[in-house]
């Protein structure tokens, strides 16, 4: 299987429920390695940036105003076929549908409150990785 990395964004509700140890650990059990992390809080305008591919459907208002509430962890990890796996680990979007120990069936309160957010395919990953990590060379 090949390395990859992608993208991961501890949302504003984890971080507010303090659940951020915990999805690290879960992350670090299923061998993901942190090659990059930052803590941020995202301007309205920074999170449309982030967000833009959605503009037009109907929960990009929400959505931006979510993730610019609070504080956020913005992670780069690394390993074996990273991007599927990662989604898989984080489970569905609507915690809902997501299946048991997933991060979002654990920690996640509602469909746009979903504790987590992951690159869904290589370009995105490279996309969203440049996004919060311009210029930074990745160990």
């Amino acid at each position: 299987m090949p390395i990859e990395r992608t993208l991961t964004i501890i949302k504003p509700d984890a971080f507010e429920a303090r659940h951020v140890g915990d999805i690290i650990k879960i992350l670090e059990a299923n061998h993901f390695r942190i090659v990059a992390a930052r803590l941020v809080r995202l301007s309205r305008r920074e999170a449309e940036g982030f967000y833009k591919i959605h503009r037009a459907k109907p929960f990009f208002p929400s959505l931006t105003e979510f993730m610019s509430s609070g504080p956020a962890l913005v992670m780069v990890l690394e390993g074996e076929n990273a991007i599927a796996r990662l989604r898989e680990v984080m489970g569905a979007t609507d915690p809902a549908k997501a299946a048991p120990e997933t991060i979002r069936k654990l920690y996640a309160s509602g469909i746009e409150h979903n504790a987590i957010h992951g690159s869904d395919a290589p370009q995105t990953a490279a996309c969203e990785i440049g996004y919060f990590f311009p210029e930074v060379e990745l160990i």
